[in-house]
């Protein structure tokens, strides 16, 4: 329980007081278990903020099960689908830290495509639309912080600033979607929507890039509209994922 608290908690923790509110233990339960875990490097306490945090162990086993479970299977059905419907290419990003990481890449069936992104590639987290999607899913108080992280290199994407990297935030959080047109690569407009983990939190999203001129008003809503509704999909299979149960290519049905 304490270790899926401090998952969602990000890199600020939480203090002692706060953890023993939200597990309803007593203070005292809290901190003998804090301090087990901490023994074994899977929580870390900041001495000056008096916070708890995810340790450094909690990372190791994160990487080691990453190798066992990899989020293309869960995920590229459900871009294959939405490849196929816009014939345009479509992207997956995943956060890691500042930056978005591209894990995947489908092309579609349009004979001139955006491959505006190479597996592999990373950019701080906000620029594009995949990475735009994530960083305005987060809590405000750690997106204001990774906004001002990221900051030194965003002018070289379109002359971006810290300022108007919070706006687009905003105006993503409240559409749903993240729409960019020509400012990380000109003549491309992409669309991106986010999707949580199990715990419910932001960890990547899926994007779908053509060239501006094909994206009309009327093609930018139904593209919104198809790719918010994948990335519910992958989200909701994500919840109730469990190793060992099939893939999606094994048996679950698309979620509309």
């Amino acid at each position: 329980m304490l270790l899926k608290l401090l998952a969602t908690a990000g890199p600020r923790g939480l203090p002692l007081t706060e953890i023993a509110a939200r597990t309803g233990l007593p203070h005292p339960s809290v901190h003998r278990v804090l301090l087990q875990l901490s023994a074994e490097r899977l929580v870390d306490r900041h001495d000056e903020l008096r916070r708890w945090r995810l340790g450094p162990l909690a990372f190791e086993l994160g990487v080691a099960g990453s190798s066992m479970y990899d989020i293309r299977d869960l995920c590229e059905p459900a871009m294959a689908r939405l490849s196929q419907e816009t014939g345009d290419t479509v992207y997956l990003v995943i956060r890691s830290g500042f930056e978005a990481v591209c894990m995947h890449r489908l092309e579609g069936s349009f004979p001139i495509r955006a491959l505006v992104l190479e597996v592999g590639s990373r950019r701080p987290l906000g620029v594009g639309a995949g990475g735009l999607a994530v960083l305005a899913a987060i809590e405000e108080q750690e997106r204001i912080e990774i906004a001002r992280r990221v900051a030194p290199a965003l002018p070289a994407f379109g002359k971006l600033t810290e300022a108007a990297l919070l706006q687009a935030c905003v105006r993503t959080r409240e559409s749903g979607v993240a729409v960019i047109h020509n400012r990380v690569n000109l003549g491309v407009t992409a669309v991106g929507a986010h999707f949580c983990d199990s715990m419910g939190q932001p960890i990547g999203a899926v994007s779908v890039a053509a060239l501006t001129q094909r994206m009309t008003p009327d093609r930018v809503r139904r593209a919104s509209l198809s790719v918010k509704n994948v990335a519910r999909s992958i989200g909701l299979h994500m919840r109730r994922y469990r190793p060992g149960a099939p893939r999606l290519h094994e048996g679950l049905a698309p979620v509309d």
